[in-house]
């Protein structure tokens, strides 16, 4: 309320108020005065209860005895209603001064209209039956709401569902779950702002502009779905992509263009996440929070808008219904022998299979076979029993043993460099945690594959031991507790191992 406006009101008061309180005081001499004329006029005495009676104590006509009760009760009366406005005057600004006081910060700039009323009546009734019973005090006001119970009844009856509202309304203003101005979502009924809230109900405005006005007793059976608009609420997009694309590279993506969007929020970073791998394709959906929540559809619009040209910049396909038919083609060995060719190149610069020939490395490539783990997925884990060894073909890992109260990084390993390679050899438990740094693709080699190799060529066992014996003084000079139990080995011990391992002689 602007000051100039306040001002306005509070001179109103004092003026009301002075007057009603002059006229107040002002009044027992008019009483006075008035009795003293009809008892000069008429020699007639008149006590403050109202009788008559005559100076020399004869009988008082009946008019005349009329006349002059009807004189002092209308004095009475009149102040009964100056002091009922004097009363409604004080109330009605001091709720001014409390609405003023209480919501100088709020958005809400004045309590709602169906507290001020329910109090100001409450107050009112209070006062009246006070400044009644001062003045007439032979009058019993009890009788005569007694008497009037049955009309009270039927009153209630005929206005069961105007009550119902009342009160329903009452005690959704105690609970205070909304405010105007919050979004408002009734289940199976609509949803939209809160623009208004009175005795009988909630009007809101849906967001295809239409008022929707809903009964207090209906919201006090409803639940009821509130969004304050002083409040960071969440919202879920939803999309979906084809299995050949990367999640870690979606994920990434997707995240980046969200946090660009008008009316997301800055304050918590948007959360993109795989809701399920369908049939046909990869469903995902999109967490972020808005700082209007009164906008939240053109925001999930622009955000699908944003979605369709980051996929057309990366060539990322969504995910559409389809079935797939396979044909087994007449040279189905092609694809075969074009992995194996691949697995090949990457074998070869490997430099623990230096020594190999290219038939042995194409022999070792017919036999092993292509992972791919996500970012921060345990490749291998420390204890566990191996039987096979990894090439990292894309992307990195990260070597890990247990330290201090966490695990300690050792060693990255980038594309071309391999690990594994003494659980595959020797047969022993896995002495490190291998975890992808990235998406990480590495190929796998088996205790099968690599046999037939090593007795085909003995000079190959030879060759590696000093590589796996540096390793392993590594990691054990590295972990006091496996150093303890388990002291390092000499070539001539790891050679045994591998060949008891592989059965060689």
């Amino acid at each position: 309320m602007p000051a100039s406006e306040l001002q306005k009101r509070s001179l109103f008061f004092i003026f009301f108020a002075g007057l009603c309180l002059m006229a107040l005081i002002l009044l027992p001499i008019v009483e006075g005065w008035t009795k003293a004329e009809i008892a000069r006029q008429f020699g007639l005495l008149i006590d403050a209860s109202g009788m008559v009676s005559r100076n020399d104590g004869g009988d008082v006509p009946q008019l005349t005895q009329t006349f002059a009760s009807l004189v002092a009760t209308l004095l009475l009366i009149l102040r009964v209603l100056l002091g009922m406005a004097l009363v409604i005057t004080v109330v009605r600004f001091l709720i001014l001064l409390i609405t003023k006081t209480v919501y100088r910060n709020a958005e809400q700039g004045e309590i709602s209209s169906l507290l001020k009323t329910v109090l100001s009546i409450i107050v009112y009734i209070v006062a009246f039956f006070i400044i009644f019973q001062s003045q007439f005090p032979g009058v019993q006001l009890t009788a005569l709401f007694t008497g009037s119970t049955i009309i009270g009844i039927v009153v209630g009856l005929a206005l069961q569902d105007t009550l119902g509202n009342l009160f329903a309304g009452l005690a959704l203003q105690a609970d205070a779950p909304f405010q105007v101005g919050d979004v408002l979502i009734i289940p199976g009924r609509g949803e939209g702002v809160v623009e208004g809230v009175s005795w009988r109900g909630v009007t809101i405005r849906t967001f295809q502009n239409k008022l929707l006005v809903v009964s207090n007793s209906v919201l006090g059976k409803e639940i009821l779905e509130v969004a304050p608009k002083d409040n960071l609420n969440a919202k879920l997009v939803f999309f979906n992509t084809e299995y050949e694309n990367s999640p870690a590279r979606t994920i990434h993506l997707i995240r980046e263009a969200v946090r660009s969007v008008d009316n997301v929020s800055d304050k918590i970073r948007p959360v993109v996440r795989i809701r399920s791998l369908a049939a046909d394709g990869i469903d995902w959906e999109i967490k972020y929070w808005l700082d209007d929540y009164r906008q939240q559809y053109d925001t999930d619009a622009l955000i699908r808008q944003r979605i369709w040209y980051a996929f057309k910049r990366e060539k990322i396909e969504f995910a559409f219904p389809a079935r797939t038919i396979h044909f087994q083609p007449q040279s189905a060995a092609s694809s075969t022998e074009e992995q194996e060719k691949s697995f090949a190149a990457r074998l070869g610069n490997v430099s623990i299979f230096a020594p190999l020939s290219e038939t042995e490395i194409q022999q070792l490539s017919a036999t092993s076979s292509s992972r791919t783990y996500a970012p921060g997925e345990t490749i291998v884990r420390r204890g566990d029993a191996g039987g096979s060894m990894f090439v990292v073909a894309q992307g990195s890992v990260e070597v890990k043993i247990a330290g201090s109260g966490s695990n300690k990084t050792i060693s990255s390993l980038q594309q071309n460099d391999f690990f594994g390679e003494m659980s595959l050899l020797t047969g022993e438990p896995r002495s490190a945690d291998v975890v992808a740094a990235e998406e990480t693709e590495v190929l796998r080699i088996d205790k099968a594959g690599l046999q037939a190799i090593l007795e085909s060529n003995p000079a190959l066992v030879e060759s590696i031991c000093d590589l796996i014996d540096q390793r392993k003084a590594l990691i054990e000079r590295l972990d006091a507790e496996n150093l303890a139990q388990n002291p390092l080995q000499d070539t001539k011990g790891v050679m045994r191992s591998i060949k008891a391992f592989f059965g060689l002689k």
